[in-house]
């Protein structure tokens, strides 16, 4: 009588055996596909279930599973079973062919693929596809964007800026500094009708420029509050110039400690000798493209969402003396950001994009 415990090591033909390789040559999709294949493969070199498991990553119980299931159907049994419902009226290999040509090719004429064009491409009606993809959650259609800092000494930066935001030093202050430049007076042609009950704020799409101007800011870490002083231009002399505001709103007795980008009038022989005649100041420069690591930046996106975007100037004047007030009443009340990650939290969310992108070979 036989044991039924006793393991039964798959043995494969040639045709299941190029099958299940082929399921693992897919470079983007069907990955879970990809890891039964994988257990099947190993599972038939004779290892036990644990030495598979160890081996892929995996639990013992998941091996013992895609394996029984494989002795049973064979290569079907690795495929995903049918639910209860409606019977079906689109194939696997339709499926298939339509989340792999939507991952791996793109369209003629078009940088991506729409419904219709991916229906027309596979003889199925848009509809399908649409459910497709919302079945395997593709969005071909939408973007966001993202760029990755390839500064040499990225690791070294953030944990000297983290560190200066989670452990500032004592008797010295912590501000992060930048402009926001190129700030337009706009004003909209015609006047803003008054807000009304169930309808949007209304105003006209086109404007006149009225003039721009700059606005340089240093943010306390500590305390929130904000020095912020607007220039017409933002070259070296400038940034000069808001740094003698900035030394002569810090105590004396207190060491600065400037986070900056790599803006070029932050690094000029002008700065360097003013800087060089202030042993109190300490620069830290954010790692090349990686402007979200400077708070300021996060401070310069909420005066634009509270007084900048929707305002409406008829001078560079007017726009100046809306900043100038929310400074004021934002300064009255102020908050600083709570940054809580540490900088071994943030290198290590980093590295899986890091990876993506290095896969490429770009």
């Amino acid at each position: 009588m036989p044991n039924h415990h006793t393991r039964m090591v798959p043995e494969l033909s040639e045709t299941e055996r190029e099958e299940l390789k082929r399921w693992l040559r897919r470079p983007k999709t069907a990955q879970a596909l990809a890891l039964r294949a994988r257990i099947v493969l190993k599972s038939a070199e004779g290892g036990s279930d644990q030495a598979v498991a160890q081996a892929l990553g995996v639990s013992r119980g998941t091996v013992g599973k895609w394996r029984r299931r494989f002795l049973t159907n064979r290569c079907d049994g690795l495929l995903d079973q049918p639910r209860p419902g409606a019977p079906r009226t689109v194939s696997d290999e339709d499926v298939e062919r339509v989340v792999t040509q939507t991952l791996e090719s793109l369209p003629q004429g078009a940088t991506q693929w729409s419904t219709r064009s991916m229906a027309k491409s596979c003889g199925l009606s848009f509809a399908t596809v649409s459910r497709i993809w919302r079945a395997f959650a593709l969005r071909p259609h939408r973007t966001e964007t993202f760029k990755l800092s390839k500064d040499p000494l990225f690791i070294e930066k953030v944990r000297d800026i983290v560190g200066l935001y989670l452990h500032p030093p004592e008797r010295a202050v912590v501000l992060c500094v930048d402009e926001k430049s190129q700030i337009q007076a706009l004003e909209r042609t015609q006047p803003i009708p008054p807000l009304r009950p169930g309808v949007p704020r209304q105003q006209t799409h086109d404007y006149k420029r009225n003039g721009t101007t700059s606005l340089f800011a240093a943010l306390n870490t500590a305390t929130g509050e904000v020095i912020g002083k607007c220039y017409r231009r933002h070259r070296s002399v400038e940034f000069k110039q808001f740094l003698a505001v900035i030394d002569k709103a810090v105590p004396e007795e207190l060491d600065i400690h400037l986070v900056l980008d790599n803006y070029g009038t932050h690094k000029t022989a002008m700065i360097h000798n003013w800087l060089a005649r202030r042993p109190r100041y300490h620069l830290q420069f954010t790692p090349t493209s990686a402007s979200w690591i400077n708070q300021v930046e996060r401070w310069f996106a909420e005066i634009t969402r509270k007084q900048l975007r929707s305002g409406t100037y008829r001078s560079t004047q007017a726009l100046e003396k809306a900043i100038k007030e929310y400074l004021e009443v934002y300064n009255s009340d102020p908050k600083p950001f709570i940054w809580s990650k540490t900088a071994d939290e943030i290198l290590e969310s980093a590295k899986p994009c890091r990876k993506r992108i290095s896969d490429t070979g770009r």
